[in-house]
């Protein structure tokens, strides 16, 4: 069966995961967006319809794909749950762990799917990397090391600029590797973080987890690096060998629409799908009853729970302990 797709908001993230429903024999039918000139070019490219009415495009769709502003993604996920609308979200889940921890309870109680959209799972080098973890090729994980440093996604108005809206760089760029290294060494009990930021600045920051397997993670984030530049980097040392993966190269930015200083930066890749389409393939399959999501709901609710913890760090000077839930 052919799912119908709603894609909520017209933004950077939009055409790669419509692309990615196509890829895997979906469609996406609406685009739920005000009147720009983006929602209308992406709907031009889809061949779908723009519309205001979120309550109406749910009576026509098998699916909600949110690719809204992190702040918006709680009142769109509640208004799928009330109509049994299966629910893809992109990270994080939610703009604070109340909210995240709310939108998994209404859709357990709803019996509504919830997957999230951490596409560093997808990205076959890091996925590669766990499964030489979880074979044992490096012995017991010891000590990780992740870095995502890019430059800061920023013009006038723009929502990533708004940490009340965005969570800042923590939340919307770090929060990527925080959820990689809880997948690969498993729950976060204690965090210690540090973030320079100068006026006008992305900001960088800095963090240290301790995972209950007493492995150790360093997670660096930056927005901070020249425009154009896009750097990640992976290490992972186990008491048997050492796995290292590091990436800079120049890209291509992703333009979000109307002018040259709305780009928003993606890391760089060769391969020849998109992993944000191999994302969307996974997601389709799960749908469709035929995989289990490598994503679940409680994993986004917990990456969220520790970006927290990582700012109270911050604001504090301590170490922060979490409740190991995750």
């Amino acid at each position: 069966m052919t799912l119908r797709i709603v894609v909520v908001g017209a933004g950077y993230l939009a055409a790669p995961h419509a692309a990615g429903w196509a890829a895997a024999g979906d469609v996406v039918t609406q685009v739920l967006a005000s009147g720009s000139r983006r929602a209308s070019t992406l709907a031009d490219q889809l061949g779908a319809a723009v519309s205001p009415s979120y309550d109406e495009m749910l009576s026509m769709v098998d699916v909600v794909d949110i690719c809204s502003p992190t702040d918006t993604h709680l009142e769109y996920i509640r208004a799928a749950a009330d109509r049994s609308v299966p629910i893809v979200c992109e990270k994080p889940l939610g703009r604070t762990p109340a909210e995240a921890r709310e939108s998994v309870e209404i859709c357990e109680a709803a019996q509504v799917p919830l997957l999230v959209a951490h596409v560093v799972r997808f990205f076959p080098e890091y996925a590669g990397a766990r499964e030489r973890v979880l074979a044992g090729d490096i012995g017991e994980v010891a000590v990780m090391r992740l870095d995502r440093s890019t430059h800061f996604p920023m013009r006038e108005g723009l929502w990533f600029s708004d940490h009340a809206r965005s969570g800042g760089v923590v939340l919307d760029l770090m929060i990527h590797d925080i959820d990689y290294a809880r997948w690969v060494a498993g729950a976060v009990t204690r965090v210690y973080a540090r973030r320079a930021q100068a006026a006008g600045s992305g900001g960088h920051a800095l963090a240290t987890l301790r995972h209950s397997s007493g492995a150790l993670t360093h997670v660096q984030a930056s927005w901070d690096f020249p425009k154009g530049s896009f750097r990640t980097s992976l290490e992972i040392a186990g008491s048997d060998g050492l796995l290292t993966l590091h990436a800079s190269e120049p890209f291509r930015s992703i333009d979000s629409g109307d002018v040259d200083e709305s780009e928003v930066p993606q890391p760089p890749t060769t391969l020849a799908e998109s992993p944000y389409v191999t994302q969307m393939r996974h997601f389709s399959a799960v749908l469709h009853g035929d995989a289990e999501p490598i994503v679940s709901a409680d994993d986004g609710a917990a990456a969220v729970a520790i970006c927290d913890a990582i700012e109270r760090s911050v604001e504090t000077g301590r170490a922060v302990e979490l409740e190991v839930e995750q």
